[in-house]
């Protein structure tokens, strides 16, 4: 009773203003006026979504590719095992709240059995074409309790009519199809690829688009809303949420939630722009495998849950959403150990946010607005609360007094008041230990949440917040102190995967600049680089495999980071021989989204082929660049290895 009798005393002092340096303001009781850009309705209940689950699966779930070329049949899709129960059980069971399912992806083929077109699950063999994909995983996810999203492609390479008015017609149809015949979406995804090599109903042509002006983005966007006045789109200008700016997971730090009135600048996208117009906040989308869609030989590279945690300071800590992708394979199911690891991370973070470690402390400040603005506010959970100031008051601080000061953290989270705007600039965090004062971090920007994460726990009597700069008085909604579980052990997952052909034997018989062994050293951090080549100058490299191979195809693996000025190739010609000298072709192609998503691509060849020697030839980087990089190159033997 002598310990919380001291506590109840000092709490009541610091309330009265007795004690130096805090002291309550005679200040105005009306709330302060907001600043800058705010979040809409729809916006404030999405950034309370925190993340969500997205959910590539489709026809390239079966052709091995990431990006289908629109001329795919409908017989590939068939799965033998869809349980959309199971995918959204492990989701939620990774405390993800919702999911975004790929209802068309840039292939043109639609897992619902839309009418608009024959590219579509109707003809498929799954349910002998009665089968709905996007109304079983709706039902499993509303079953569930989780939000439910879709992705709808502007592109569409199998459409005759795609790059002409017509094409826009059928879009808009789709877009009410699903925004009416699957229930309240919580998002609806429109992707930046646009334009481009395609099937096109049997061109087989490239055809360009000026996106903004082909799509009018203000008026698909407004059908979104017509239809779903909730749903966040994302992506294009006059968007609810936008791109991050790499498929890597990561924010700015910080990334401000407001962006310039002006198209999508990928510069800016990452970061945001500090006091811009438009509430623009960021979506921080990432693959818990390399690709997007599942590949039998990524079975190996699954993310750990350690990574996730990683993942989750560098969107969600930063905030902005995480949007994290869990590709099913060819049953329809997500993999067994990426089941284990989302159960472990989400174990892990349900362990560790489910217990503040700041509650039950008493709250302090320099200065209080008036009592309905106390400090106390930053710890009473609402969403309706806060902490503020008068409107001259703009960098004061608030100190915590905790109710165990023996109790370690690691992670200390902060959220200003959103309907206010994003009104801090540059804070810092400070603990009072051995009777001084201690720094433990100093950044800007809080807005939707702010998640600092410590080299190792500490203990402290006393935990402040000091305002370093600001345009106006902050709006604080919640100061919380948590300790990190630690997410149980996954044993490692090794591939069974007998269709890729090992390495042992391998060598780089030529190549158009030098280093190239690193394309075959079996270490993706490392890289082959040559000046960016042409059509007239490509890069090139021969390589000999030791012996005899029955060829099916081969992949290619970008460095996972790009060095300033280099890019991976945008397009390739490979030919095959049994002896180095007599060449027969191959195959030729595009490396989708390489410069993005730097996921490993793989492209079958036509037909099987018995071969000895390869040669590779590219014509041009994937985005203007100085040099092309290429960190590895394989080769499979078994279509089921795609």
């Amino acid at each position: 009773m002598t310990a919380i009798s001291r506590r109840h005393l000092i709490g009541a002092s610091l309330a009265a203003g007795a004690m130096p340096g805090f002291a309550r303001a005679g200040a105005d009781s009306a709330p302060p006026r907001p600043w800058g850009a705010t979040p809409s309705p729809r916006q404030r209940i999405w950034h309370r979504r925190q993340a969500y689950a997205f959910v590539h699966f489709s026809i390239n779930t079966f052709t091995g590719r990431e990006w289908g070329y629109g001329d795919e049949s409908p017989a590939l899709f068939n799965p033998t095992d869809f349980d959309p129960d199971q995918i959204v059980g492990a989701a939620k069971a990774a405390g993800l709240s919702g999911i975004i399912l790929t209802a068309k992806h840039h292939d043109g083929f639609c897992l619902w059995p839309t009418r608009l077109t024959e590219h579509c699950i109707r003809n498929s063999p799954y349910k002998n074409g009665r089968g709905d994909v996007v109304r079983e995983m709706e039902q499993a996810t509303r079953r569930a309790g989780l939000a439910f999203g879709l992705y709808l492609s502007p592109w569409d390479r199998n459409h005759p009519d795609y790059g002409r008015p017509g094409y826009i017609d059928y879009y808009r149809r789709q877009i009410v199809e699903l925004c009416t015949g699957y229930g309240e979406l919580f998002e609806f995804w429109f992707d930046g690829a646009n334009g481009g090599d395609g099937y096109y109903g049997g061109a087989r042509e490239t055809r360009k688009i000026d996106a903004p002006a082909y799509y009018n983005w203000p008026a698909l966007i407004a059908l979104v809303h017509q239809h779903q006045p909730m749903a966040c789109t994302f992506d294009p200008l006059g968007s609810d949420i936008r791109w991050v700016g790499n498929e890597d997971g990561v924010a700015g730090d910080p990334c401000w939630p407001t962006m310039p009135d002006h198209p999508y600048v990928q510069a800016e996208g990452n970061s945001g722009v500090r006091g811009a117009p438009l509430w623009w906040p960021a979506e921080t989308d990432v693959s818990i495998r390399p690709g997007w869609f599942y590949h039998k030989d990524e079975d190996a590279r699954v993310k750990t849950p350690e990574q996730l945690l990683g993942l989750w300071d560098t969107s969600v800590g930063r905030g902005t959403n995480l949007n994290l992708n869990l590709p099913p394979d060819r049953r329809g199911r997500l993999a067994d150990h990426d089941v284990a690891v989302l159960r472990s991370f989400g174990a892990a973070q349900a362990a560790t946010y489910g217990h503040d470690l700041a509650r039950g402390a008493h709250a302090a400040a320099s200065v209080e607005r008036a009592p309905r603005f106390a400090a106390a506010a930053v710890l009473d959970g609402r969403d309706d609360s806060y902490w503020s100031t008068p409107d001259t008051v703009t960098t004061p601080s608030l100190t915590l007094t905790l109710a165990d000061p023996a109790a370690p953290f690691d992670l200390i989270r902060l959220r200003e008041y959103l309907p206010l705007g994003a009104r801090v600039t540059r804070f810092a965090v400070e603990a009072e230990q051995a009777g001084g004062w201690t720094r433990l971090a100093e950044h800007q920007g809080i807005g939707a949440q702010r998640i600092i994460r410590l080299p190792r726990p500490i203990t402290a009597r006393r935990v402040r917040l000091r305002i370093l700069e600001a345009p106006a008085c902050p709006a604080i909604q919640e100061v919380a102190l948590f300790r990190q579980a630690r997410p149980a052990a996954v044993p490692f997952a090794a591939t069974a995967d007998t269709g890729i052909i090992d390495r042992k034997g391998w060598r780089i018989v030529s190549a158009s600049s030098p280093g190239a062994e690193a394309l075959i050293d079996g270490d993706p951090a490392s890289s082959w680089s040559a000046p960016a080549p042409t059509a007239a100058a490509p890069a090139r490299v021969v390589l000999d495999l030791g012996e005899e191979h029955r060829l099916e195809g081969f992949s290619l693996t970008p460095p996972r980071t790009g060095a300033p000025g280099t890019a991976p190739p945008r397009d390739y010609r490979c030919a095959t021989s049994l002896d180095g000298t007599i060449w027969t072709e191959a195959g030729a192609g595009e490396f989708s989204n390489i410069a993005y998503a730097r996921a490993t691509q793989r492209f079958g060849f036509s037909s099987p082929r018995r071969a000895r020697f390869v040669r590779l030839v590219f014509t041009a980087p994937a985005v203007p660049a100085d040099r092309l990089t290429v960190a590895e190159i394989g080769f499979f033997t078994d279509p089921a290895a795609r």
